[in-house]
């Protein structure tokens, strides 16, 4: 019988770590990033959604690569310990200050942003605005726009993926493997919360 293993919740047989092993030896001009995009192409990884977990499918490789099963090709680039912080261009929005309670902006709106005009004010305000400005989102991940009643943003909202393995919260919920396998797709992990200040 085959020797599998498990990475990341994936079953490996030696057969896939020798398949890799032979994209990356047919493949000498392919990076991480092309190595990934393809690997999770033909593997069809997908996450519920339907999109493909290629960031996943990354730190699936430097898990084999840690664990001596393969050598990965070099990295391309060299990133600091301080993420870059994405350059953002500015969205005219009303920023005069608010005075009185929160029914006063009501009825408030909460909108998906998925339309560009809508992700380049997203951009634009929590680089404006968080403590933590706004760098690259990576993986799945949802965000939400809340605007007053006169259509001016009052608030931005990004929830993503859960982490895999988290002793305390899986412990919480009384999780064990099996468990957590099957229903970590029903949990978020909340990314950035703003309410704009002064507006």
């Amino acid at each position: 019988m085959e020797k599998t293993i498990i990475i990341q919740g994936r079953e490996v047989s030696s057969k896939d770590i020798e398949f890799i092993r032979e994209m990356i030896k047919v493949n000498p001009s392919w990076g991480r990033t092309r190595l990934s995009k393809e690997l999770v192409l033909l593997w069809n990884w997908r996450a519920v959604n339907g999109q493909l977990k290629d960031m996943a499918c990354r730190t699936f490789l430097l898990k084999l690569e840690r664990r001596g099963y393969l050598t990965l090709p070099p990295r391309r680039y060299s990133y600091g310990k301080t993420p870059r912080k994405a350059s953002c261009p500015y969205v005219p929005h009303k920023t005069t200050p608010i005075a009185g309670e929160l029914n006063y902006l009501t009825p408030l709106k909460i909108e998906v942003v998925k339309e560009k005009y809508l992700l380049k004010l997203f951009k634009c305000l929590l680089s404006s605005y968080h403590y933590l400005g706004f760098s690259r989102i990576v993986g799945e991940n949802m965000k939400y726009l809340v605007f007053d009643e006169k259509d001016n943003p009052v608030a931005c909202l990004l929830f993503g993926s859960a982490a895999w393995k988290t002793l305390p919260r899986d412990s919480f919920i009384g999780w064990d493997e099996a468990r957590r396998k099957a229903n970590l797709h029903l949990l978020t992990n909340n990314m950035r919360f703003l309410i704009l200040p002064s507006r």
